[in-house]
């Protein structure tokens, strides 16, 4: 299951992740925002990041204009590691070197085409399980119980 949140700059790309998901035969919650009205995106990606956290969700995909705000948001919440994407290789290297378990993608600046190519790349790509990728996801996870 896909944890989906949104601000309503970003509500038009969720929708089509959304769709995309499906057509991929993958389950989403879908976390809001539901429209365009000017809403606070603190709120709906603190929800699906909460929901990966507790492991309601397996993995989660937050979106706002910029993409900055939903995954400062979304790294606020104890267990969750959210990357900032823009581009494929990112979304690669984040999965296979900080087993990230969400992303946030800033629909002001990445297209629908490519927003989805990087949803794609980033959820067929499997962490390496490398001894020292493991080693500095433990140290960066440590930091939240200082």
């Amino acid at each position: 299951m896909i944890a989906l949140a949104c601000d309503h700059g970003a509500f038009e790309l969720k929708e089509r992740v959304k769709k995309h998901l499906a057509e991929r035969g993958l389950d989403c919650k879908d976390f809001g925002c539901y429209d365009t009205n000017s809403c606070d995106y603190a709120d709906f990606a603190a929800a699906a990041a909460r929901a990966v956290a507790a492991g309601e969700c397996d993995r989660g995909i937050v979106l706002c204009t910029t993409g900055i705000g939903v995954s400062i948001a979304a790294n606020k919440v104890k267990g969750v590691r959210c990357a900032l994407l823009s581009d494929p290789v990112s979304a690669r290297l984040t999965r296979e070197h900080n087993d990230t378990n969400m992303m946030a993608l800033g629909a002001g600046f990445v297209g629908p085409m490519l927003a989805l190519e990087i949803v794609d790349t980033w959820l067929d790509t499997a962490f390496s399980h490398a001894e020292r990728h493991q080693r500095r996801i433990d140290k960066v996870m440590a930091l939240e119980n200082e």
